[in-house]
């Protein structure tokens, strides 16, 4: 799982943000899942996932308000 980058990120428009926040959290919840099952030890890549999303939550933010800051 790779960092998304912000500056890639801003070209998209606020569904497509939305769309991409939810395919993060399905893949955390199922990141999370495999660790409880102990299919995976990537620990890592959670921490990944929820930076991605505190990032597209950012970005949707910003994009609501018009763009300040």
């Amino acid at each position: 799982m790779k960092a998304l980058k912000a500056n890639e990120l801003r070209d998209k428009s606020v569904p497509e943000l939305e769309e991409l926040v939810k395919a993060e959290r399905a893949s955390l919840y199922r990141a999370r899942r495999d660790l409880v099952f102990r299919q995976t030890t990537d620990i890592a890549s959670l921490k990944t996932r929820r930076h991605n999303i505190a990032r597209l939550l950012t970005l949707i933010t910003e994009k609501k308000r018009g763009g300040e800051s």
